[in-house]
């Protein structure tokens, strides 16, 4: 195919760039798409990436205090100037790094995580493994040069995609001029290219002698998102004149089709073996790909209860409310329930009920909406049906790291057959865990219409439960939150 072509330098680094149609995955444009360069700080869409998971996965919250290492302080520029010792919020080490691109931020994210560097570049290679990311290996989480540290435009691109689609509620931070980072205010390294094309909303520069300038780039017109990653630039002018030209190309092309095609039936579950009183069945089969089932046909069964779109939007609306007030004032921003470390599809979710002005709420509550990316009159996009992550290739999360630990219920009291249940987690306060299950409900609908929503106080915390379903509803709810990564525990008559 051919090439948009830059102007090159005598030091210029390799050139490389992919185009894609963010929604199918479409390629519209490749060069050198699969030469294994320098990927510099395009590396911390990873490192963010794996946060964002550990915060859906209980391991890590926003407001964590995390102790910053020698080895975080002593990483160069660019870099917020933390200190050895220091303690600091998490959620501005997420701000530090997505916006201002800070090492010493991105280090001390994977410090806090894994317990190392070391540890935290295996999970990312794991991850990137799951993703289809097949040439790419990190060794760091900040991305300066290092041997063997390298990726491609087209893995790149792969990984931009999964974080607009797997994490819409972050995916703002992107596209912040400035953010608070806790020490100072720090400004984004890509504020340029967001104020200079129609539409762009992140993603991620990169800068190193060796990779020259990078950037992957988003932008959405309409009902149209289009992705560009380029490597190689020769300034921060010339790269983000060669993305503007790519995301044109982009615009201007006809929609194609899915690069990938739709996932087919999973194929059904073991059948259960016999059991006698009570009992609870948890669903951790390794799949080799994590796939999502098709609706099934509606059961003929009368449903115990029917949540109607509105009351699930006004539930929601009115649980982030309640997280802003004084008595949560510990724990300002709940942890999100969508858990996406799979980028199974999902059908599209009802929005929240619409936020007419952020201004006239309390700042507390104005900052929740900014931070979970709910923006007046809008909602996150559905994720495209052919994003598919094996959840099984990602590494094990140590067990002392997670905050939300479920415990089953083992007993259940309803009628029709409908005698089973699904536990999502154990939380720290009842909010939470009611969020948890109405953003779990709007996300799957299909496979939990007719359940129950059943927050269950334990000695532990509050266990959300869906309640109320058959055998086969209960394992296929299972399958499909399993297929995003989280954790599903079947609940099973007495």
């Amino acid at each position: 195919m051919a090439g948009i072509t830059i102007a090159t330098g005598a030091v210029a680094a390799p050139y490389a760039a992919m185009v894609v149609d963010a929604k199918t995955g479409a390629v519209i444009h490749e060069e050198n798409a699969d030469t294994r360069l320098h990927p510099a700080s395009l590396t911390k869409m990873m490192t963010l990436y794996i946060a964002f998971q550990a915060i859906q996965r209980g391991e890590i919250g926003l407001d964590s205090e995390i102790t910053i290492p020698a080895q975080a302080a002593a990483q160069p520029p660019s870099k917020l100037g933390l200190r050895t010792g220091q303690k600091i919020k998490f959620r501005y080490l997420l701000r530090a790094a997505a916006v201002k691109s800070a090492n010493d931020a991105a280090t001390a994210i994977g410090f806090a995580i894994s317990g190392s560097e070391e540890a935290f570049a295996k999970r990312m290679n794991a991850t990137a493994q799951a993703m289809g990311m097949r040439n790419t290996t990190f060794v760091n989480q900040h991305g300066l040069t290092a041997n063997g540290h390298l990726s491609t435009a087209r893995d790149m691109t792969v990984l931009g995609r999964h974080m607009i689609y797997d994490f819409p509620q972050y995916y703002n931070l992107f596209s912040r001029r400035t953010a608070d980072a806790g020490m100072k205010q720090v400004n984004n390294t890509n504020r340029r290219f967001l104020d200079a094309y129609k539409g762009a909303d992140g993603i991620k520069t990169g800068f190193t002698n060796a990779a020259g300038y990078n950037l992957v780039a988003s932008a959405q017109r309409g009902d149209r998102r289009i992705i560009a990653t380029v490597f190689g630039g020769t300034s921060t002018a010339n790269r983000n004149a060669q993305v503007m030209k790519l995301l044109d190309k982009g615009f201007a092309s006809q929609p194609g089709a899915p690069s990938t095609p739709a996932p087919s039936l999973v194929a059904a579950a073991p059948a259960l073996g016999a059991t006698s009183g009570a009992h609870t069945i948890r669903v951790s089969g390794v799949v080799k790909r994590s796939l999502r089932p098709q609706q099934r046909p509606g059961s003929a069964a009368a449903p115990v209860q029917v949540a109607t779109a509105t009351g699930i939007e006004d539930a929601l609306a009115a649980a982030l409310l309640v997280s802003s007030a004084p008595a949560a004032a510990a724990q300002p921003e709940a942890e999100p329930a969508r858990v996406a470390v799979a980028a199974a599809p999902a059908p599209s979710p009802s929005p929240a009920a619409p936020v007419t002005d952020l201004s006239d709420m309390a700042p507390e509550t104005a900052e929740l909406f900014a931070e979970a990316g709910i923006a007046p009159e809008t909602s996150p996009e559905p994720r495209p049906t052919e994003m598919i992550m094996t959840a099984a290739a990602i590494a094990p999360v140590d067990a002392s790291r997670m905050q939300a630990v479920p415990e089953v219920v083992t007993r259940v009291s309803t009628s029709g057959g409908r005698l089973w249940g699904i536990n999502v987690g154990r939380y720290n306060s009842r909010g939470t865990a009611e969020r948890v299950l109405i953003q779990t409900a709007l996300n799957e609908p299909g496979a939990l219409d007719g359940a129950l929503r059943r927050v269950t106080q334990r000695s532990g915390g509050f266990d959300a439960n869906f309640m109320g379903l058959t055998n086969e509803a209960a394992d296929l709810a299972c399958r499909r939150l399993q297929a995003r990564g989280a954790m599903c525990f079947m609940i099973g008559p007495s």
